[in-house]
């Protein structure tokens, strides 16, 4: 496996995406706001060079940062 690009922040909020929650879902279970979530994705989306959630998502499989 790769080292791990992702903070483990980012690395969280991917891990619950997977499992289909919302970005109200993800910031209430780790107890931060809606933008930060965001903003933690949107990071996540720059550093692969992708354009969106989904992409972001195969991406981390690929790479196997995530595991579904």
């Amino acid at each position: 496996m790769r080292k791990n690009i992702l903070t483990k922040r980012e690395q969280e909020v991917f891990e619950l995406l997977i499992l289909d929650k919302t970005t109200k879902d993800i910031a209430r279970f780790l107890g931060i706001s809606e933008k930060t979530v965001r903003n933690h994705i949107s990071n996540t989306i720059q550093k692969l060079g992708v354009t969106g959630r989904t992409q972001a998502v195969i991406e981390l499989i690929k790479l196997e940062l995530l595991t579904i």
